[in-house]
């Protein structure tokens, strides 16, 4: 037996939106009919019919679940340097207090009518609650180590998280540029390959980032101060970040997150050198930590495919793809449609599971979101309703 649902707009992703559209789907949650108005009326059909949009459940890119604990403890606008620093000394807490949070952050990204999530972890705390989610996880588990010394160490570590993250997805991917070694870099690229396996990183946050591979200038020097590290060994490439760490990462597919900083120069060197690359973007933690937006307009022009991420509650105050939407609408008056194939198709291509998610034709399980737009698609509120989950 079908059910079937009706709205204003069913926007399937994959083929232009349709108005007055109706879905068919099966108890367990399987599209298997997307048709228009008049084809469903001569089918006699009962249809619960609901103002507003029809959208796929959407996919968030980037998240830091272990971080939860931490909402509304850093202040916003520090820059990235000092919020680093911020989440060093903060992010230690008891375990009962860390699991709640996670829990409640699981949620609230479910409520969200998020279905899909890539999230970062450096320890295994939050592998029970990705097994008991009704979300599906992609776990990235971060190596960090800026000496070159340390590599085979760190990623014996990482690897070995990694694997007790099993049966669940997981990859062992580099944290940024500025906290990893070209050696680690390549030994994360080769098991990678190995594994054939999606990876991500933290790309061109701030200028900073840019200046210290330039020329070992900028707010970084501070940050290893603060660390302890000695860094001499580092000689600068005289390239921007991107430039520099891009080549030791060869084919697999590779979510570059942030982008805050990435210029022309930047976008047009990375579609050369890399044949399979995702662009990231988490408009409301750029605001929280860094108070500005990557040039949305120039990565359009460029033809990258874009995906959108959350970041953590340390830096953003909730956990919302659809709010990323509006505020990307709001401040760079992007379309309400390519919007949306940045948070349901592209995100579920990158992960390899839009096979199931991102889009709502017959054979998936997208999960069905209502939300609420304007007659020319300017996205009105980030409440979802959940149709189907």
């Amino acid at each position: 037996m079908l059910k079937y649902f009706s709205a204003d707009w069913i926007f399937p992703v994959n083929t232009p939106p349709i108005k007055n559209g109706v879905i068919g789907v099966s108890s367990d949650g399987e599209i298997k009919d997307v048709l228009i108005d008049d084809v469903a009326k001569n089918l006699n059909l009962q249809i619960e019919k609901h103002k507003g949009a029809i959208v796929p459940g959407f996919i968030n890119t980037h998240c830091h679940l272990e971080l939860s604990h931490m909402s509304g403890q850093i202040p916003m606008h520090t820059g990235l340097v000092e919020f680093v620093q911020s989440i060093i000394k903060s992010r230690g807490a008891d375990t009962e207090k860390i699991t709640a949070a996670m829990q409640n952050a699981d949620a609230e990204m479910f409520d969200n009518g998020i279905v899909a999530v890539a999230d970062i972890s450096n320890q295994m705390i939050s592998k029970e609650i990705k097994q008991q989610s009704k979300i599906y996880y992609h776990t990235f588990v971060e190596a960090m180590g800026f000496n070159p010394e340390r590599a085979n160490v760190i990623m014996d570590n990482a690897t070995g998280i990694k694997n007790e993250f099993s049966p669940l997805p997981a990859s062992v991917v580099p944290h940024a540029p500025y906290s990893i070694s070209p050696e680690l870099l390549k030994l994360i690229n080769d098991k990678a390959e190995t594994d054939d396996t999606v990876m991500s990183i933290h790309n061109q946050e701030t200028t900073n980032e840019n200046t210290f591979f330039e020329s070992k200038t900028g707010g970084f020097l501070e940050l290893y101060k603060f660390l302890g590290l000695d860094i001499r060994f580092f000689k600068p490439t005289g390239k921007t970040s991107l430039q520099s760490w891009l080549p030791y990462i060869k084919k697999q597919r590779t979510l570059l997150v942030h982008n805050t900083v990435s210029s022309k120069a930047d976008i047009e060197f990375a579609k050369q050198s890399h044949p399979d690359l995702y662009w990231c973007l988490c408009p409301q933690a750029n605001l929280y930590i860094e108070n500005t937006l990557p040039d949305v307009d120039l990565l359009i022009e460029e033809n990258v495919k874009l995906t959108l991420g959350t970041d953590s509650l340390a830096s953003n105050h909730q956990l919302n793809i659809l709010s990323e939407m509006k505020t990307l609408q709001q401040h760079k008056n992007v379309a309400f449609e390519k919007l949306l194939l940045w948070g349901t198709l592209n995100g579920a291509e990158f992960l390899g599971v839009n096979n199931r998610f991102g889009s709502i034709e017959p054979g998936k399980k997208p999960g069905l979101n209502l939300i609420q737009l304007s007659e020319d698609f300017v996205i009105e509120s980030d409440k979802v309703i959940k149709l189907i989950c």
